[in-house]
């Protein structure tokens, strides 16, 4: 038996059970009588039902809330991790940037006016003092230099210059001070303008090359003459060193500096850091052949009288 759209009743099942079709999903029934059948909404026939599909709607069970909210957590607290350690990190490597900054501009500025170093007076070429400041290496030289920019009309690039530390009275820390005398004064050693260099110095070192040997004070620190014997015996005493080596010291905590306290840093951390370099005086080797042709010259004019004296005997 047919129905109206040209199928057969028995051929209907069979497609619906092929398709795998449930009748909760829209499928067809069919029904033993042989009524004709009616698709539309306002005609309902016993033959065949029409079901309209529902959509099943899901949840989140209580175990994949927990497990979600415990990766959630995780991913947070991971972080925060990161980011505190970031912070920490970051405060720890400000102060010590800005230290490392300090000790840069200082030891440019030492190498830079010792690089250019001239003799000081007839007296001295140039004068270095080992000296203690309680159990602080301050070390004190005194020389002159071309590395100097005049200011006024009445300067030329000659400048006297003493390196030093000394302790601030209001804060209690250690600076590093320059002088500099543009103009020719009577004593070498004072006058001028001082200005600051850097802070917080631990400690300060200056160490001469002759050419062989490195030596801790330089010139006739103690201003009296010398035998002839001993000047040859200690080239420290007179002439220019070829190289000095600075060695500075930094204070990671200076007295000055707020800190905090709740870091539980060891003393062994907070040790002052050392900054060192070898500076080469570019006149030093014209210095020395020049006093070496003058002392030539001098024993020269010398060996004739003796000549003469020694002809004598007779």
């Amino acid at each position: 038996m047919k129905i109206d759209c040209g199928l057969r009743i028995a051929d209907c099942g069979l497609a619906g059970q092929r398709l795998g079709l449930r009748q909760s999903s829209g499928a067809f029934n069919t029904a033993t009588n042989s009524s004709p059948v009616s698709f539309w909404p306002w005609r309902r026939s016993s033959g065949f039902t029409f079901h309209v599909s529902r959509f099943t709607h899901h949840a989140f069970t209580l175990i994949e809330v927990i497990i979600s909210s415990s990766l959630m957590a995780l991913i947070l607290a991971s972080g925060y991790v990161c980011f505190s350690a970031a912070i920490a990190s970051q405060k720890a490597i400000e102060p010590r940037a800005d230290l490392l900054q300090n000790a840069r501009v200082a030891m440019s500025l030492m190498s830079a006016d010792l690089r250019s170093a001239c003799s000081l007076s007839k007296d001295f070429d140039l004068l270095g003092m080992h000296r203690m400041l309680g159990n602080v290496d301050a070390d004190n030289l005194d020389f002159a230099t071309h590395h100097y920019s005049p200011k006024q009309s009445n300067e030329g690039d000659y400048c006297e210059e003493s390196l030093f530390i000394d302790r601030d009275p209001r804060t209690g820390e250690l600076v590093l001070w320059r002088r500099r005398n543009p103009r020719i004064s009577l004593d070498p050693l004072t006058g001028g303008v001082k200005e600051e260099i850097a802070r917080g110095v631990a400690g300060l070192r200056f160490e001469y090359f002759d050419g062989f040997d490195w030596y801790d004070s330089w010139g006739d620190v103690q201003g009296q003459a010398k035998a002839q014997n001993s000047l040859r015996q200690r080239s420290n005493l007179s002439g220019m060193p070829y190289a000095i080596r600075i060695t500075l010291w930094l204070d990671q905590n200076p007295p000055g500096k707020k800190t905090s306290t709740s870091t539980g840093e060891t003393a062994a951390t907070q040790q002052a850091l050392m900054f060192q370099t070898v500076t080469r005086i570019n006149l030093a080797s014209s210095l020395s052949q020049s006093a070496a042709s003058s002392d030539s010259s001098d024993q020269s004019s010398q060996s004739p009288s003796s000549g003469d004296q020694g002809g004598n005997p007779q």
